[in-house]
């Protein structure tokens, strides 16, 4: 129990302050950073040439210049991230890529050219379509245009065999968070809402090889330990990522364990495992084209309600908590659809509204407390 609380700290020093942790990882391998906003994004093709990927996922910012360009009905989490572009906290990163998945997006990638001056900035455009034959050749295609400017950047070329490598890093990272989310079941207690979040959220600021070897040491450290007695609530948390860490708090001092996550930055990052035939562009594209139930990608069979039923039944939840994040245009629009067939399942909701920087979780305290009780 010892190793696992202390691996568990580790994950927390590293989350707890990005900024700091970044700095550090900087210092430390000095080796160049490009900033990866959300979502799904070629990180690979980075790591394949020598630099290394950082995730992009706002903060508790306070909004000053970003309101310049933005328009007051865009999501928090993407506001911020221009925020701190604009004020500077992005500046140890020498690069950025991005991509347009929604409306918001599409703005910000050229937004971000003027407002963000002297760091360079790569937009790509994953294909809606993503099942038809064209899709996979025309993503490599998108993949080779973002190389060629990360090898600007590097100041040097990536090879195939750079690319097998990275490849098989990124197989590796997602194959022990796969198994990580799975045995948080096995303890709720100490892998409370909380914890689980610190050990997923640090894969984002760390060298993505040193990160899966810790986390799989504390995934054979959980697969030795004792299941833990736990008679609270058990869910599924689904949106688009569950911050600030107060929120998270309200479900550890309700008793509720989140057993397993329906979150852009979490599983849906890591759930499709990748192809094992073809090239590494034609395996990257595989996985965008193997995504499933995920509101950013198109689903013409809405099948994110059916997802998140498997989801209870597999983890043996007791209810699913949707945390929308607020102006979230492709989160809301299917809710109501995999609402009905939740309700319909006989799986009770619990809806909250959520923005990164929020004056009081008070108000959500009392909810997943009611909620809690219900499930009781």
């Amino acid at each position: 129990m010892a190793d696992i609380k202390t691996l568990i700290a580790e994950f927390e020093q590293v989350a707890a302050d990005p900024a700091k942790s970044v700095a550090a990882l900087k210092k430390e391998t000095g080796k160049k950073l490009i900033g990866m906003f959300p979502y799904h994004l070629p990180e690979e093709i980075v790591y394949a040439a020598g630099m290394l990927p950082v995730g992009m996922w706002g903060g508790q910012v306070e909004i000053k210049l970003a309101d310049k360009y933005l328009q007051s009905f865009c999501c928090s989490l993407i506001k911020a991230n221009f925020e701190m572009g604009m004020d500077g906290t992005y500046k140890i990163l020498d690069g950025v890529i991005m991509a347009a998945y929604c409306d918001t997006l599409k703005c910000i990638c050229e937004d971000w050219k003027v407002a963000v001056t002297g760091m360079p900035m790569m937009a790509m455009y994953y294909p809606q379509n993503r099942k038809i034959a064209a899709a996979v050749p025309y993503m490599e295609n998108e993949f080779k245009l973002v190389q060629e400017q990360l090898e600007k950047i590097a100041g040097k070329a990536v090879t195939e065999a750079d690319l097998e490598a990275a490849w098989e890093v990124y197989e590796a990272y997602r194959a022990e968070c796969r198994k990580f989310v799975k045995l948080v079941g096995k303890m709720p207690k100490t892998l409370n809402a909380t914890a689980r979040h610190y050990v997923l959220k640090a894969g984002w600021f760390m060298d993505k090889k040193v990160y899966t070897e810790k986390l799989a040491a504390l995934n054979a450290a959980i697969e030795a330990a004792p299941a833990e007695e736990f008679k609270g609530a058990k869910v599924i948390v689904e949106g688009i990522m569950v911050e600030p860490v107060a929120l998270l708090d309200a479900f550890v001092e309700n008793d509720v364990c989140i057993v397993g996550d329906d979150l852009s930055h979490q599983s849906r990052m890591f759930r499709v495992e990748g192809r094992k035939e073809g090239t590494v562009y034609e395996k990257m594209a595989y996985r965008i084209v193997d995504a499933y139930a995920d509101p950013l990608l198109l689903d013409e069979f809405k099948e994110h309600g059916k997802e998140l039923i498997n989801m209870v039944k597999e983890y043996g939840a007791d209810g699913v908590v949707v945390c929308a994040m607020k102006f979230c245009d492709p989160e809301e629009y299917d809710y109501p659809i995999f609402k009905e067939e939740l309700e319909a399942a006989g799986i009770p909701v619990l809806y909250m509204e959520i923005e990164q920087k929020m004056d009081s979780v008070e108000q959500y305290k009392t909810r997943i407390q009611a909620f809690a009780e219900t499930l009781a």
